[in-house]
């Protein structure tokens, strides 16, 4: 367990969990005494699926950095979080906070009871005051900081990312007097964090390295795990003509698609550049430091040198900070410009941040409020303890045989202290043990969710009149479409071998293997175009008899009527994410019904029916 004065850092990232455990160093520095970090796919498809994968990261780094029931600071992503700089009149100090609370009413798009809120006073050389203003929706914080509970570790103190690199910075940094660019990128976004000395400016982009795995799984119509797969094996961004040239024909398609996505990128640089210039008087930026997961892209820096003109530099935040000896140092090299926010996060421990936000969660609030009342609990409890004294002087006889009864008990717990101890070690131990096997029972529980879709299913068919012969899951279907959707289940399926993989069937059929960095003299295509590994609709075939034509028609009203309810398995719209989308045609959802029953020689005809999932199943 990190001992009472170490700090225990945690970023929580789109596609990246990171931990670091910090001892302060007697110089008045830090000792990185451990680290370890995890990816998680960020795919935007996924979302639901990103809450619990944080948890079981953040749970398998708190037991790895054997740092359970620790309060963490942790921070958030600068694209949660509402920034805003603002100049105060020159006030006497006392006056501020009233000040600062009223801007913010002013300035917070929302309303100031949703969204909790913090502030620090900034260097300014004129008269007037500037502050930077810190705001996040309250829910969200509250959300997030579920998950970490549940990850059981505690809350200390939660920041901005923003500002947590900016105290790296400054921090590793001291000399740097030039208009510096520092470029946090992301998965799902890039924070850009001006810095001139004391001075700060900070604005998020939406633009990050899960935009090019997004652009890879469009343009290779491919899986969006897949094309993160083939990013980070094959991906490079291509420098022009000649740089081109040099790659074989599959890299260097690939090479074009990355950086065609990335073209944003730059774009939004220039234009909050031009911001920070005009709207904040500060300077155009005459270095680029590097920071994030999204720096390791291959050529990246070339890339962004080309296209900002200016020098670019890895950002390095461990210049100052001493590495522990249980740190593998060869890992932390390669992963050194990714640990800006958690350096940033331990110098609060030692008191070494210009920028101090704290963004408070209710739930640390009333701890907090708790503490603070603790004293005056004490006091009362030992007036009602004095209280209990001199009642006890008065009966002397009492007080004598308790403190023979006294003496007898603490013989007891002493003799007991030791065998209590093991217990307790062992009860927490099988606590921990529980909560890790809840978290992956909990994964693997959320992919189990057929048993549903069939309960609907029997449920909605329930009819004499109506049976099915057909039942089909499927991908890639588009609403109101009936041509598209990919079967899930091959032909073969029912005869595979359990455990044949999509690269072996692949290879059954004669589609090439994906090529590696090591096969690139090789000309066959670099990417593969497997099926979407998930299920979006069912299409049921089945008959309908009798005297009730409308029978088919019925089944489809009954599941129109439930789709507004909170177990709904099927949703009949456009977009079945979106609840205020149109409705879809009773033509769409079946196309094909015969009405009636021309033919006397047939007892009954063939209908087909498609059903979109209110959540698509993933079968990866």
């Amino acid at each position: 367990m990190a001992d009472a004065e170490s700090t225990v850092a945690l970023s929580i990232g789109s596609q990246r969990i990171s931990m670091a455990v910090f001892d302060p160093a007697k110089s008045g520095g830090l000792i990185l005494k451990s680290y370890g970090s995890q990816s998680i796919l960020a795919d935007p498809s996924q979302e639901m699926m990103r809450l619990p994968q944080i948890t079981l990261a953040v749970k398998e780094l708190a037991t790895a950095l054997k740092v359970q029931k620790e309060k963490v600071r942790y921070s958030m992503s600068g694209q949660s979080v509402f920034t805003r700089f603002m100049k105060l009149p020159a006030l006497q100090e006392d006056n501020i906070e009233e000040l600062v609370k009223f801007e913010a009413q002013q300035h917070v798009p929302f309303p100031i009871e949703e969204v909790i809120w913090d502030w620090a006073m900034l260097d300014s050389t004129g008269p007037e005051k500037e502050v930077a203003l810190v705001a996040i929706k309250r829910d969200a914080l509250t959300e997030i900081n579920a998950t970490v509970a549940e990850a059981g570790i505690g809350t200390r103190e939660v920041d901005a990312a923003p500002m947590a690199l900016y105290n790296a910075f400054r921090y590793n940094y001291p000399e740097e007097d030039a208009p510096i660019l520092l470029m946090d990128v992301g998965a799902k976004a890039t924070n850009l964090v001006y810095i001139e000395g004391t001075r700060l400016f900070t604005r998020s982009i939406a633009v990050g390295a899960a935009s090019v795995t997004t652009a890879i799984a469009k343009e290779y119509n491919i899986s969006f795990a897949e094309a993160e797969s083939q990013k980070i094996t094959n991906g490079v961004v291509s420098l022009g003509g000649r740089h081109t040239n040099q790659l074989d024909e599959a890299t260097a398609q690939l090479a074009t698609v990355i950086r065609n996505s990335l073209n944003r990128l730059p774009a939004e640089v220039a234009r909050t550049n031009s911001y920070y210039r005009s709207q904040q008087e500060g300077n155009m930026p005459t270095k680029v430091f590097l920071a994030g997961g999204g720096a390791d892209l291959p050529y990246l820096p070339d890339f962004l040198e080309e296209k900002l003109r200016v020098p670019i530099e890895l950002f390095n935040p461990l210049q100052r900070i001493s590495i522990g000896k249980a740190i593998d140092v060869e890992r932390l090299g390669k992963e050194a410009h990714m640990v800006g926010e958690l350096v940033g996060l331990a110098l609060r421990g030692v008191d070494q941040t210009p920028i101090r936000i704290d963004l408070v969660p209710d739930v640390v609030a009333s701890q907090r409020a708790t503490a603070e009342r603790k004293p005056f609990l004490i006091a009362a409890a030992v007036i009602v303890m004095a209280g209990f004294a001199a009642w006890a002087m008065n009966k002397s006889v009492l007080a004598a045989e308790a403190e023979g009864m006294a003496e007898k008990l603490g013989a007891t717990k002493i003799e007991l202290a030791e065998p209590g101890g093991k217990i307790d070690q062992q009860s927490g131990r099988q606590s921990d043990l529980q909560d890790l096997a809840d978290a992956y029972a909990g994964q693997q529980e959320s992919r189990v969710k057929w048993i549903k879709v069939l309960g609907k299913v029997k449920d909605y068919f329930n009819d004499q009149d109506v049976w099915i012969t057909d039942f089909e899951a499927m991908g890639l279907y588009k609403a109101g479409d009936d041509k598209s959707g990919e079967a899930r289940a091959g032909q073969n399926f029912a005869k595979a071998p359990y455990g044949t993989s999509v690269l072996q069937d692949l290879k059954d059929s004669g589609a090439p293997a994906p090529s590696t960095r090591g096969s690139r003299r090789k000309k066959e295509p670099a990417i593969l175009k497997p099926p979407q590994e998930s299920i979006n609709v069912i299409r049921l075939t089945g008959f309908w008899k009798g005297e009730e034509p409308t029978a088919v028609s019925k089944i489809v009203g009954k599941i129109r009527d439930d789709q507004g309810k909170e177990d709904a398995v099927f949703v009949l719209k456009k977009n079945p994410a979106d609840p205020n989308s149109k409705n879809l045609a009773d033509e769409e959802i079946l196309p094909l019904l015969n009405s009636s029953i021309t033919d006397k020689n047939k007892l009954a005809e063939q209908f087909v029916m498609i059903l979109p999932l209110k959540n698509p199943i993933s079968i990866k």
